[in-house]
């Protein structure tokens, strides 16, 4: 009979508790309003499928201008919003939350400062991403997204000081890559003085499990990463796990078990992104455990 080993260091990181706690506590004190978040308030269906039993109601922007200020409140998801949503819930007199993760946060208000000083920003991340639309509204748009060195290399204006940071989600390693592969073409091609800084603003939970990650998945013969396909952390965090232990299956629930991969290993391990909360990885590990035993 196989092990079944649930990763100790999954589940929910530091963030996305505090938004969650957030979003229980407006609920649990707010039952004769009806309360609100703009798209996912994180990335797993699981999780909002829960809070929306408790309540909480998933609209979009054209919606927002539909609801009653009387009655409603609007919470602000985890990955922030750019100012131009707060004008909007201001505007309409809509009573607001934000549960913003505290480092995204922190991101915004350091690319806020740097555009007020009129340094070039560029951002390692996913242009439509949740996270980035609100660290380029706070910019006013004016910043590059890029995926590789060789996007800013062949976008950034070499006169002006420039700024690299990361969508807090993206892979260290990568971030410090591109900053390695851009530096000396940035000291060739600069006209003046100006300066190429690195803000490392991948999450340090994140930076934490990756290494924690790697280590499970090297000690289990095959391993079940649960995950949103919509998460970029949970894109981030398999890869890691599938480098690590190339028998690595990415699944949102447990309908998506191959049975007959179970029945050839000895050791499972279970574990997902950080958006994936634990209640959810014990009920795929019991999922699991009713496949091996029918």
């Amino acid at each position: 009979m196989a092990t079944i080993n649930i990763d100790n260091y999954a589940g929910f990181c530091w963030g996305v508790v505090q938004t969650i706690d957030k979003v229980e506590d407006t609920l649990l004190h707010n039952s004769d309003r009806n309360v609100y978040v703009l798209g996912e308030i994180i990335h797993n269906p699981k999780e909002i499928e829960r809070l929306s039993g408790n309540g909480l109601q998933s609209i979009d922007y054209e919606q927002l201008a539909t609801i009653s200020p009387d009655d409603s409140i609007v919470v602000i998801r985890a990955h922030g919003e750019p100012p131009s949503t707060y004008n909007a819930i201001d505007d309409l007199h809509i009573p607001l939350i934000d549960a913003t993760c505290p480092l995204v946060m922190r991101l915004q208000d350091k690319l806020r400062n740097y555009y007020q000083q009129h340094w070039q920003i560029v951002i390692l991340g996913k242009y439509d991403h949740a996270e980035v639309l609100g660290l380029r509204g706070v910019c006013n748009d004016e910043c590059i997204v890029i995926r590789t060195a060789e996007d800013m290399i062949n976008n950034i204006d070499y006169s002006r000081n420039t700024i690299l940071c990361s969508q807090t989600t993206m892979n260290q390693d990568t971030l410090l890559s591109i900053y390695e592969q851009v530096s000396d073409i940035f000291e060739e091609r600069k006209s003046n003085d100006s300066i190429l800084k690195l803000e490392n603003t991948v999450c340090k939970f994140m930076i934490n499990r990756e290494r924690k990650l790697q280590q499970f998945a090297e000690h289990n013969d095959l391993v079940l990463f649960v995950a949103s396909s919509h998460s970029s952390n949970g894109k981030v965090l398999y890869t890691i796990c599938s480098d690590a232990n190339p028998n690595t299956y990415f699944i949102e629930n447990i309908d998506e078990v191959d049975i007959s991969l179970l029945k050839n290993a000895t050791n499972i391990g279970i574990t997902g992104a950080t958006s994936t909360p634990m209640w959810l990885l014990e009920e795929i590990a019991t999922g699991v455990n009713n496949l091996l035993n029918n």
